[in-house]
């Protein structure tokens, strides 16, 4: 019985030396290569989770709760475009637009409160985890007046992706 046993755990142990490692690939700068993460499946649960995520943020600082807005959504889903087509993180648009400006041109008349942006190959929720530890997408996302908020990205083909979430009250 200890034979048996004994040769069930080498084959265990042999077993566990043949499963293929994780080590990182590596870029020309020597630098690891990011791993991609892609979007699948239905887009609106990915922002309904983000909104989720934002809302408990927000309760746990005592604010209230936002909801999403079409006319938000839409100017978030306009910048992540255009950000990818400028292959840039930042707030101005390609025809000098600003985010007050996009807002505007989708129909949303209450008051635009602010703008986070991101450039990455990381998660809905690793994107918001690092926009909590800057100060200015904090201040956006944890506004006390903010009521409504649009959230959206774009994916390029090689993963990369453009994340843009907008805040604004009522209107």
């Amino acid at each position: 019985m200890t034979r048996i046993f004994s040769l069930l755990l080498l084959c265990f142990v042999a077993l566990a030396a043949c499963t293929p490692s994780s080590t990182p690939t590596y870029g020309s700068d020597g630098r690891p290569l990011p791993t991609v993460y892609k979007i699948r499946g239905n887009p609106e649960k990915l922002q309904f989770r983000m909104l989720d995520s934002v809302n408990a943020l927000r309760q746990a600082q005592g604010l209230q709760a936002v909801q999403l807005n079409s006319q938000l959504n839409a100017a978030a889903a306009t910048h992540s475009k255009d950000m990818a087509r400028q292959n840039r993180p930042w707030h101005f648009g390609s025809d000098g637009s600003s985010p007050l400006d996009r807002a505007q041109r989708v129909g949303y008349y209450g008051t635009f409160l602010g703008e986070a942006i991101s450039e990455t190959y990381e998660t809905e929720t690793e994107t918001l985890a690092a926009w909590m530890q800057e100060p200015g997408p904090r201040a956006v996302i944890l506004d006390p007046k903010a009521s409504q908020m649009g959230f959206a990205w774009h994916q390029e083909n090689g993963g990369k992706i453009w994340w843009t979430l907008e805040m604004g009250t009522g209107g």
